[in-house]
């Protein structure tokens, strides 16, 4: 018998103040490693880990890659970095981003399934959108425990409602009582073999979260080609088989939530909308400035016609014009949306 020792968490929109208040609850000689992912620039530095400091007796650090793990200690993802867990240290990748973001949760909630099983406690936190899910759909396979704060007092409730959805979660609660279930989970015994066994597509997709190239990991074995593209590289999406929510992976290691997708087709629409309208609008501008030098060559017939063209253009402009605002106007709530990064 072994006991749980390693406690992950995941954070995004709203997620500072619910980390300043779980961390700060955690008692001196806590009996777990503890590892934090919350969405942040990677244009910036971060200052996390000493606000978790300040919050409590635990000592917080940015991870480094291949330190080991230690009780009693908090380890953040740094900026731009995934943090990944292997059996007695961490790892620190640049691999290709997960539900628009780097760090994700999904890929360090997968890998402390993949290496301790039943030994983890995970948590989700307030945030948009459905980072996480998979993840935690993953240590609930594996045996081990699921947290999830309560939607209701969450700032952003999204994240939190999706774990409940898909995941048999064991315990949704105000953040303040999430400190105190830690303590009495932390250091139980669990039986190692508690819960399913490694599955093949649990190992590729940390394999692909370590930095290894996606097809030499044999993506394409985690599900069947779909109609889509991805929206960062345009490469295919495979649908991913297995529980929690429906996501899709390229074959250069990308994933993708249904959410998440939806987000990134929203504003590449949006993108190319502006594009086509700064095109439009140049083409209207010069053929208006053609129009405005045949006439004083005094060749009028042609600055007519030109003239003619400059105000089709205009008409083709404000038509892509009402285009974008109805497309802006439609898109997805906040609420519904992943929100690229906090902080």
């Amino acid at each position: 018998m072994t006991r749980r020792d390693v406690v992950v968490i995941g954070a995004s929109s709203g997620g500072l103040q619910a980390l300043q208040t779980l961390v700060g609850g955690l008692p001196a000689g806590f009996p777990a490693a503890v590892f934090i992912v919350l969405h942040v620039s990677p244009h910036h530095e971060s200052i996390l880990p000493l606000l978790l400091s300040k919050a409590g007796p635990l000592p917080a650090s940015h991870a480094l890659d291949r330190e080991p793990v230690t009780a009693g200690r908090v380890y953040v993802a740094p900026p731009g970095h995934h943090l990944v867990l292997e059996p007695g240290h961490v790892r620190l990748t640049r691999g290709p981003r997960e539900n628009r973001v780097r760090p994700a949760i999904d890929p360090l909630f997968r890998s402390a399934a993949y290496a301790f099983g039943a030994r983890v406690v995970g948590v989700i936190l307030t945030g948009a959108l459905d980072d996480g899910t998979a993840g935690l759909w993953a240590i609930k396979d594996r045996g081990g425990v699921a947290v999830v704060q309560d939607p209701a007092e969450a700032e952003v409730p999204s994240m939190p409602q999706s774990a409940l959805r898909y995941v048999e979660v064991d315990y949704c609660l105000e953040v303040a009582r999430i400190a105190p279930a830690l303590a009495r989970l932390a250091g139980e015994g669990v039986e190692e073999k508690g819960g399913a066994p490694v599955s093949e597509e649990l190992g590729i997709e940390r394999r692909i979260a370590l930095g290894e190239r996606a097809l030499e990991a044999e993506v394409l074995r985690l599900g069947e080609p779909s109609p889509f593209t991805c929206p960062e590289c345009h490469g295919s999406l495979v649908r991913l088989r297995g529980g929690g929510p429906v996501r899709f992976r390229c074959h250069t290691g990308h994933a993708y939530t249904l959410g998440s997708l939806l987000e990134e087709v929203v504003e590449g629409t949006e993108d190319a909308l502006w594009g086509a309208l700064r095109a439009v609008q140049e083409k209207e501008l010069l053929l208006a400035h053609m129009a405005r030098h045949a006439r004083e060559a005094g060749e009028l017939e042609l600055a007519e016609a030109l003239r003619l063209h400059a105000h089709a253009a205009q008409q083709q402009a404000d038509l892509v014009r009402r285009a974008v605002l109805s497309h802006e106007t439609s898109a997805p709530a906040a609420g519904l949306s992943p929100g690229r990064e906090e902080g």
